[in-house]
């Protein structure tokens, strides 16, 4: 049985999960991570779980999905990994954060990807596997994380509950998110648990009734 344990962290609001099962092994998605306390409320569940972290994951390069990547490598010695399409962004990253928080006292330490995914690569943890589907657009790297066995995904900023990702930032394609959404609500069955880069989660079967981007055609 799988467990994901949810936190939201920093300014924008982003969601880090830690996700285990059984043996006690984890990955941690999408580590974000900002202020101390922050910090320190996922290093405290880490061990209070007595859970031992196996992958650090990215659902793309975005500086709010990444804040603690340098927490998470001094803790406990993994890199970051993300689609290799993010490769990019993944370089930009520290100058962005720079650009963000300025003088204002935040410090990330840059720690760059231990290996760039591919499309359909297996991350394996305790008794799970996790798939990796590229859905691009909200930016060119962007990937959800799916569990066949539990039914459950990860979807980052390409689908939120009632909602999607920004496509007009930088490397964003409107077109290709569209393409992603299409994708993804043909492959995953409506009774998937989807778990969104931002807000509660949801069910794939959820937002082909009621999200207006996710349009009929593309059911």
């Amino acid at each position: 049985m799988i467990n994901v344990k949810r936190f939201c962290f920093n300014a924008a609001r982003a969601n880090c999960y830690v996700v285990s099962d059984e043996t006690n092994e984890c990955v941690i998605i999408d580590p974000c991570a900002e202020k101390a306390y922050e910090r320190k409320m996922l290093q405290q569940y880490l061990h209070d779980e007595q859970l031992k972290p196996v992958r650090c994951l990215l659902t793309h390069g975005h500086y709010d999905h990444l804040l603690s990547c340098d927490q998470i490598h001094d803790e406990f010695g993994l890199l970051p990994e993300v689609h290799h399409a993010e490769e990019t962004l993944m370089e930009r990253v520290e100058m962005r954060i720079e650009e963000i928080y300025g003088a204002g006292g935040f410090r990330y330490n840059i720690v760059k990807p231990k290996h760039y995914l591919k499309d359909f690569e297996i991350i394996s943890f305790g008794s799970h596997n996790l798939v990796t589907l590229h859905t691009p657009g909200h930016s060119p790297g962007c990937v959800v994380y799916y569990c066949e066995k539990e039914c459950l995904a990860f979807t980052g900023d390409t689908l939120f509950r009632l909602g999607i990702g920004r496509s007009d930032l930088p490397f964003g394609s409107y077109d290709e998110l569209t393409k992603s959404l299409k994708f993804l609500t043909h492959l995953l069955p409506d009774n998937c648990v989807i778990y969104p880069g931002h807000d509660k989660k949801s069910t794939i079967g959820h937002e082909k009734k009621s999200n207006v981007f996710v349009k009929p055609d593309e059911q």
